[in-house]
Order: C-alpha cells, then sequence, then structure tokens
C-alpha cells in the first residue's frame, strides 16, 4: 500500500494557513453586503468556471434554502449563471463562451441586485466581462478569487480572498466561504431570537 499521509499532511497544512491569513473584516464586510441585497429585494447573481461553477450553484441552494430558512421572511432572490446549459451554450455558439455570463445579465442586471463572480485565478475573460457590465449598470459586485485576485479581485466591491497559487485550495476555501455565511447568518438569527426570549 502507498504511503500518501506525508502529501495529505502538506495539503491540509497549506490550506490551514491560508485560512489563518484570511481577512475577517473583509469577510465581515462581505456577508454584510450579502444580507444588504436581501433587505432591499435585488437579486444575487453567481457564476464561475469549472469548480468554481459548482460552488456558484451551490452557493444558490445554501442561499435559496439553509439561509432563507433561517431567516424567515422574505428569501433570498438568487439565480446561478451557470446553470441553464442550454443557454450557455446558445450564447457561446451564437456568439462567443467569453459573453456566456455578460449576456444573461444584459437587459435585467439592476443596481439593486449583486453579482457573486468566482475566480481562482480572477482572470477568467467571460467573468471579468460580466463583472465590468456590473459596473457600468452600478450593480455591486463580490469577488471570490485566489492566486494574485486578477481583474476581479481589483474591480470588486468586496472580496472574498484566498491568497494561494493553488487552484484546488483556493476553491476549497472558496467553499468554506459559502458555508459560512450560511453558518453565521443561521447563528446570528438563532442568538437575536435568544435574546429576544431572554435567554
Amino acid at each position: 500500500m502507498r504511503d500518501f499521509s506525508p502529501d495529505i499532511r502538506r495539503y491540509i497544512d497549506k490550506e490551514i494557513e491560508v485560512l489563518r491569513g484570511l481577512d475577517v473584516e473583509e469577510l465581515d464586510r462581505a456577508v454584510n453586503a450579502i444580507m444588504d441585497v436581501r433587505d432591499r429585494d435585488g437579486t444575487i447573481y453567481t457564476m464561475g468556471n469549472g469548480g468554481s461553477a459548482a460552488t456558484a450553484s451551490h452557493m444558490v441552494c445554501d442561499l435559496a434554502k439553509g439561509c432563507s430558512e433561517a431567516l424567515g421572511g422574505p428569501k433570498f432572490r438568487v439565480e446561478c449563471l451557470c446553470d441553464n446549459v442550454p443557454i450557455m451554450m446558445a450564447i457561446a455558439n451564437d456568439f462567443c463562451y467569453e459573453d456566456v455570463f455578460l449576456r444573461q445579465l444584459q437587459g435585467k442586471l439592476r443596481p439593486d441586485d449583486l453579482v457573486i463572480a468566482i475566480s481562482g485565478s480572477g482572470s477568467s475573460e467571460n467573468v471579468v466581462r460580466a463583472v465590468r457590465y456590473a459596473k457600468e449598470v452600478g450593480a455591486p459586485v463580490l469577488g471570490l478569487t485566489g492566486y494574485g485576485g486578477g481583474k476581479v479581485r481589483q474591480l470588486a466591491d468586496w472580496s472574498m480572498h484566498a491568497a494561494i497559487d493553488d487552484m484546488q485550495i483556493a476553491e476549497d476555501v472558496h467553499m468554506i466561504f459559502d458555508h459560512m455565511i450560511m453558518r453565521v447568518v443561521s447563528e446570528s438569527v438563532s442568538k437575536s431570537t435568544d435574546q429576544k426570549k431572554g435567554w
């Protein structure tokens, strides 16, 4: 049997190092941005490529179900731009793959909405084009990035940045961001309820 344990430990140690280096104040601002868009009845649009597309889709599940049920009242309006494969393929075929997110946002993105742009490199052209369009419309952008952050981090209003040149760990941390959002939002509601009851 092969012994992968040294490599496993190195991977875990690298991930822990990145997590310990996160900017908690910036994460707090990002969570507040997500809560604010719900309060103003805006829509959250998520997007990404490859593993980031999976994270974008997972975020929709956790916001639309987990967070919404915990909060009660109005639910999050949230849509993943990666989930409709026919639309993406039609845009890619008739125009170009670089426009698959941009063209879905055109004509419906509003200043009260929020775009969550997920890109490990921060330089995926289709994500960057959509982010630039959001800035033109006046819609705020939350960027989830790794490596140096690229254009997405430069353009984003808030950043959840995993400072490491490693795609797998960057994507791991982005998924942790998603679950962290769901947990802290749910726990904040629980604490608020307990305080009202005098517990």
